[in-house]
């Protein structure tokens, strides 16, 4: 796959499927990994670091920007069910499985979207109340910004995202960011550190 990245929006890497066990909200869980998507080999370090801190969500309408095979959004449906969480990633390898592994577990609140498809139902899609990823920072940086600004746009008044980056590629730039663009449009605060990578919270300044 030298060419191709977890961020392909339709891998042609020859297909291989990984079962991997982990605990994900107090449940010991089985899920599927496809080659193509990001950390096939189980959850990485900074899914997990943002994990150990993050509260459980609020509102009803939650998204997972990223999801790659899904941990992050069956943690939030398994800790919110009567929340609809929204699982975009625009490899459409990785909503295969997260999708497989909603399926697997019976949680019929998650829903897979590449971002466009996401784009293509926002008239009936309310602002969102709470994100959290682990944002694709080897898409470069003007990409990463663009993906950013898009999201933390679309929340809620009273919303709030949950980020997790490594400090090495630049949570502490990304982080003076958040706080200097938009015309101050929001507010984000380095909540934790866990590891060598920042979690951080971002909240809209106002309405």
């Amino acid at each position: 796959m030298a060419t191709e990245h977890y961020f392909s929006e339709d891998p042609d890497s020859a297909r291989h499927e990984r079962s991997v066990a982990l605990e994900l909200a107090g449940r010991r869980v089985e899920l599927q990994t496809l080659s193509g998507t990001f950390s096939p080999e189980g959850l990485d370090r900074g899914t997990a670091a943002l994990l150990r801190h993050v509260p459980t969500p609020t509102g009803n309408t939650l998204v997972d920007v990223g999801c790659g095979w899904g941990p992050l959004a069956v943690t939030m449906a398994t800790m919110v069910p009567d929340a609809t969480v929204y699982a975009v990633d625009v490899n459409t390898r990785a909503l295969e499985a997260c999708a497989a592994n909603a399926a697997k577990l019976g949680l019929d609140n998650i829903e897979a979207f590449t971002p466009d498809q996401w784009e293509a139902r926002t008239p009936d899609t309310a602002p969102i109340d709470t994100i959290w990823s682990n944002p694709p920072i080897r898409i470069g940086k003007k990409a990463l910004h663009e993906l950013l600004r898009t999201w933390l746009h679309r929340l809620a008044p009273e919303g709030q995202a949950w980020l997790v980056v490594s400090k090495s590629l630049g949570a502490e730039t990304l982080l003076r960011w958040i706080n200097t663009e938009h015309d101050g449009a929001f507010h984000g605060i380095r909540a934790a550190r866990d590891k060598g990578f920042w979690i951080l919270h971002v909240t809209p300044t106002g309405s």
